[in-house]
């Protein structure tokens, strides 16, 4: 509703907006919002009229923001940002400790690293459930989808709190019956002769290599997936030598380091909580039995 000069706008439709910017489809913003497809469309399309201008070009490939769209994308984060801070200000407020976390971190630091520790974190915070997404995509905290991350990268967002909590060490990896068979490679350049496993889309292992002066191709590897997981049983079945964290490599037995006199850059582990979001004590009671337990497991 016009007032002179000004919109009235209503919330949900810049919350609709933002969230289709950033995902680029109708489908994955109504995933990211809990929405139906046809709610966000009305949301977007009454909005345009509100404005009187096209935010999205619609294609077969999904939604293209015009030049317009871009240009009010900051103000709308600014009225986001406004709304979320009136959102932690009220959860701050509640002073309870039992309730509900949720807490992310990549595949294979939920799936190898954080159940032992969030076992002990049952019998010390019983009164706390968790909440763990378990994705290499990196959540937003700012927008609720975490109230903390585990992440391999500092955050740069100056309203969320980063603490370095270890590293994960990595190094090159195989199970003992492939080293039978193929035998122990004795220098870096020996490794083109084995059978190695690589990533698809992630690209450290071949900077890795470029920066050890052997630079490795992706047609080096006989086998790539970017899901760590996948990754790990494929080494620990004996497909080929990997490249995997040493503390997840001391976990099964049959697997053996292999040219240990090998560094490889480590993955600094970061743990971040936004700064509002520290005053509420359930958050906080997570957050410090994290930081207490995790460079030791690390």
């Amino acid at each position: 509703m016009r007032r002179g000069t000004d919109l009235d706008f209503d919330w949900r439709l810049i919350r609709s907006f933002l969230a289709a910017l950033d995902s680029g489809s109708l489908l994955a913003a109504s995933r990211l919002l809990n929405a139906s497809q046809p709610t966000l469309g009305r949301h977007i399309a009454e909005l345009e009229s509100q404005l009187g201008v096209v935010l999205f070009e619609r294609t077969g490939q999904g939604l293209l923001p015009t030049a317009m769209a871009t240009q009010l994308a900051e103000s709308a984060r600014v009225m986001e940002n406004g709304a979320l801070a009136l959102s932690r200000g009220v959860a701050g407020a509640n002073a309870a400790t039992a309730g509900t976390v949720r807490l992310s971190a990549s595949q294979a630091a939920a799936r190898h690293l954080l159940p032992a520790i969030l076992a002990r974190m049952r019998l010390e915070l019983p009164e706390i459930q968790i909440e763990l997404v378990a994705s290499n995509e990196v959540s937003n905290l700012l927008r609720r989808e975490a109230d903390i991350a585990l992440r391999m990268t500092r955050p740069e967002t100056a309203s969320l709190v980063a603490r370095r909590v270890g590293r994960f060490a990595l190094g090159a990896f195989a199970q003992r019956d492939y080293l039978r068979r193929r035998g122990t490679p004795r220098h870096w350049t020996d490794l083109l002769r084995h059978d190695l496993l690589g990533y698809d889309r992630d690209e450290s292992i071949l900077r890795s290599s470029a920066e050890l002066g052997a630079p490795l191709q992706r047609e080096d590897f006989c086998f790539r997936t970017d899901d760590v997981s996948v990754y790990w049983e494929a080494l620990r079945h004996g497909m080929g030598i990997g490249f995997v964290a040493e503390s997840l490599a001391r976990s099964d037995p049959e697997v053996v380091r292999v040219l240990p006199a090998l560094k490889l850059p480590a993955l600094p582990v970061w743990l971040a909580v936004h700064r509002e979001v520290r005053t509420d004590r359930r958050i906080r009671a997570v957050y410090d039995f994290l930081v207490r337990t995790l460079p030791a497991a690390l």
